[in-house]
């Protein structure tokens, strides 16, 4: 068989597919696989030479205040701006796609929900820390309207970054979740409502035993994908203090501490990927036990008993 008979017996889809598994081996996996390696020597930026230190990075992570002040701030961070993300693109979601209420351009809201979405995050960065500022805007129509006796440096307050930081998660993101949750709504059939009206199903009786459980799939996976990208939040807390989790570590995060000791003196390779690793491992239990405790119970009972059979 010559070469070009072989090459026509080749089914085409193995050529289409070949960019995408290129792709992925060099900027997905070999990223990854790089990454632990570093993690277990002590690389940095200013010596050609490196050695195995083994777990060395990793002992001294643990005992580093820093670092349990970056995930402790990062789960508290997260989990205060995706609660009420979720819950307010629940509830918009469930009017959106009510047909009593016949809530008009929907089209235009959804637009209007999504546009924080499409903004850089350094703008929003730069704006909201102009708006925050000693002398700016926010300051000046609360010491006028009486609100304030004098201004406040909300850019130096811990309690008052944090809050910002977690407000501007929450307008941007929301958006986003709220029209995938309308999309997922949407897919439901009508006639599965129509009979619990018939049934004498009230709004509320419909969302909870209706459309909550219907969606609960893609319920799932804003979760996940809200947690992989809660976990790296990096821009907004970098940005609007001095690049360090200022005031006092307060806005402090995983990312943050992986880029200061990245451009540390000597650029600790190998002690930012060790941070790398453990938020990529503390990210991956975290969405496996989600996947566990939210998974379909029924369907897996029924695959136990099948295999059983």
């Amino acid at each position: 068989m010559t070469i070009s008979q072989r090459i026509k017996k080749i089914n085409p889809g193995y050529f289409f597919i070949t960019p995408f598994i290129l792709g992925f081996l060099i900027f997905g996996l070999y990223p990854v696989v790089n990454t632990v390696y570093l993690s277990f020597t002590n690389t940095t930026l200013m010596t050609g030479h490196a050695k195995f230190i083994w777990f060395d990075n990793f002992k001294n992570l643990f005992i580093d205040k820093m670092f349990v002040t970056a995930v402790g701030n990062t789960w508290f961070l997260w989990l205060l701006n995706f609660i009420p993300q979720l819950g307010l693109a629940l509830l918009l979601a469930a009017w959106f796609t009510n047909v009593r209420l016949k809530i008009r351009a929907a089209g235009t809201w959804r637009m209007l929900f999504y546009f924080p979405n499409l903004l850089m995050p350094a703008t929003i960065a730069a704006l909201f820390f102009s708006l925050f500022s000693y002398y700016g805007p926010m300051n000046q129509i609360l010491v006028r309207s009486g609100v304030l006796s004098e201004a406040v440096d909300f850019i130096r307050n811990p309690a008052a970054m944090r809050s910002l930081v977690i407000f501007i998660q929450t307008w941007m993101w929301f958006g986003w979740t709220t029209i995938i949750i309308m999309a997922a709504m949407t897919s439901i059939s009508v006639s599965i409502y129509e009979a619990a009206l018939a049934d004498g199903a009230n709004g509320w009786q419909m969302f909870r035993y209706i459309s909550l459980p219907l969606i609960k799939p893609v319920l799932v996976f804003v979760l996940v994908t809200s947690l992989v990208g809660g976990m790296q939040m990096f821009d907004i807390p970098y940005l609007l203090t001095d690049g360090r989790g200022s005031p006092t570590n307060s806005i402090l995060t995983n990312n943050i501490l992986m880029y200061m000791k990245f451009r540390s003196s000597q650029g600790h390779i190998g002690a930012a990927s060790s941070v790398g690793v453990m938020v990529f491992i503390m990210t991956s239990v975290v969405a496996l036990l989600i996947f566990y405790l939210l998974r379909d119970k029924d369907s897996a009972a029924k695959k136990q008993a099948e295999n059983k059979g």
